[in-house]
């Protein structure tokens, strides 16, 4: 998988480098790209945003910059992901759905978000997706995008150590899809007069396994009730 970032603060994306993505960027698994998109503006003030059309507070990015950095970064297979507060939800499904992509481009806006025209002109070429990760607002897409790569790379053949790894994970697909993760537990058996439940000591696997989607299907009833049918 290739990733190429463009950010106002190129800096906020080194994270991307540490443990398991870092390794897999080290291994070939994964080639990743950042970009600054003031280098991608001519004017002495490197200016990437301007009051918005038809007033209101804040401001907005403008479209040159940015048509500039994707026009160089974009070939017909890429995904372009905007992440916005008002983008369609990242799932678990669109984890997988990235993890599969040979190439995404991410746009990371600042102020009030990027020139809408950005996303309408490329979309008649190429895929683009306008991402939230969830309801809220953050000061910018960086930290979204943080998410979002960590949640797909580690789904790449190779990236984890166990291949068998995510398959329990929350969110999942398969039988516990959209189901929260049970607990979990490891040594010792008994810490402070909490003991771990006995039927993860049996040895008894199928046991196990309906034991563990039992406390999933509890947990999200729990906390979770709106993703119970």
């Amino acid at each position: 998988m290739k990733i190429d970032v463009v950010s106002v603060f190129p800096t906020y994306l080194e994270p991307l480098k540490l443990s398991l993505i870092g390794k897999a960027i080290n291994e070939g698994l994964i080639e990743l790209a950042i970009h600054d998109l003031r280098d991608y503006t001519h004017d002495k003030h490197k200016t990437v945003d301007e009051p918005p059309y038809g007033g209101g507070p804040g401001m907005v990015m403008k479209p040159e910059p940015w048509g500039e950095a994707i026009d160089e970064l974009v070939n017909p297979e890429t995904i372009l992901v905007i992440p916005t507060p008002s983008g369609r939800p990242f799932t678990q499904e669109l984890a997988q759905e990235y993890s599969q992509t040979k190439h995404i481009v991410f746009a990371c806006g600042r102020f009030e978000g990027i020139d809408s025209r950005i996303a309408q002109y490329y979309s008649s070429n190429i895929r683009v997706d306008e991402v939230s990760i969830g309801d809220y607002v953050l000061a910018g897409g960086e930290a979204a995008v943080l998410v979002i790569v960590e949640a797909a790379a580690r789904l790449i053949p190779g990236v984890l150590g166990n291949s068998e790894s995510f398959i329990d994970d929350s969110f999942a697909l398969g039988e516990m899809a959209a189901l929260i993760e049970g607990p979990v537990y490891t040594r010792p058996p008994v810490w402070r007069e909490l003991a771990v439940p006995e039927i993860l000591l049996s040895g008894d696997h199928e046991k196990i396994a309906n034991w563990r989607l039992a406390q999933a299907r509890n947990k999200t009833a729990e906390i979770r009730p709106d993703l119970v049918d």
